[in-house]
C-alpha cells in the first residue's frame, strides 16, 4: 500500500544522476524506476521477471541495479525498468538492503531492528 512518497537521486553506471520522486510503497517487492529515469542514467536490462499486480494481471518488465541515495541511507539495488506511464515506486527489498522500515502511523522512514540469528 503506498502511503507516503520521498525524495531521492538515483545513479547509472555512467555516474550520471537523476533526481526521483518515490512512492514508498511497502507492499511493492522491488523499486521500481519511470522510463525516463533509467532511460537518463542509461541503465541496461539484465533480466526479465513476470510480476503480478494487485488484480491479479501479470506483466513483465526488465530488471536492472542502480545505486540508489535516499535522506536516510544509500547502496545498490535492483530496479524494476518500467514503461510506458509506470510510476516510480520505494519497494521492499531497497528498503531491507538499507536498513529501513515504513512507519505506517506516521508515514516516515525509520531504521529497522535488525536481528542477528
Amino acid at each position: 500500500m503506498g502511503l507516503t512518497s520521498i525524495q531521492g537521486v538515483v545513479k547509472g553506471p555512467t555516474g550520471k544522476k537523476v533526481r526521483v520522486n518515490l512512492l514508498v510503497d511497502s507492499g511493492a517487492k522491488y523499486t521500481l524506476l519511470s522510463e525516463k529515469h533509467w532511460m537518463t542514467i542509461k541503465l541496461k536490462p539484465s533480466r526479465t521477471m513476470t510480476f503480478i499486480l494487485t488484480d491479479g494481471t501479470p506483466i513483465i518488465r526488465s530488471v536492472s541495479e542502480c545505486f540508489i541515495s535516499l535522506p536516510q541511507g544509500e547502496g545498490h539495488t535492483p530496479v524494476i525498468l518500467g514503461e510506458g506511464d509506470d510510476e516510480p515506486l520505494l519497494g521492499a527489498v531497497t528498503l531491507e538492503e538499507l536498513g529501513l522500515t515504513l512507519n505506517p502511523f506516521n508515514r516516515t522512514l525509520q531504521p529497522m531492528r535488525a536481528m542477528l540469528a
